[in-house]
């Protein structure tokens, strides 16, 4: 997973799908909560408001953008 903070040079190419995102979003391990929100319970990490103009699509790869994301007590912890 990479951050994007600004994104002047990525277009999109096509059309982004909510159903692309969760996908996505569910193979790498995370939970769906509600709406446009997911909780990786591992990681300790949620990530809200993904909808289709904070994720852009370009060939096929998606790039989040203005995503709101927090950590949880599980992300500080040590294996």
């Amino acid at each position: 997973m990479y951050v994007i903070v600004e994104q002047p040079y990525v277009n999109s190419t096509q059309i982004t799908s909510l159903t692309e995102i969760k996908k996505f979003l569910l193979s790498k391990g995370f939970l769906h909560k509600k709406n446009n929100d997911y909780f990786h319970p591992y990681l300790g990490i949620i990530l809200e408001d993904l909808h289709d103009e904070n994720v852009i699509t370009n060939e096929g790869l998606l790039f989040f953008v203005d995503t709101v994301f927090y950590i949880t007590n599980e992300f500080y912890k040590e294996e």
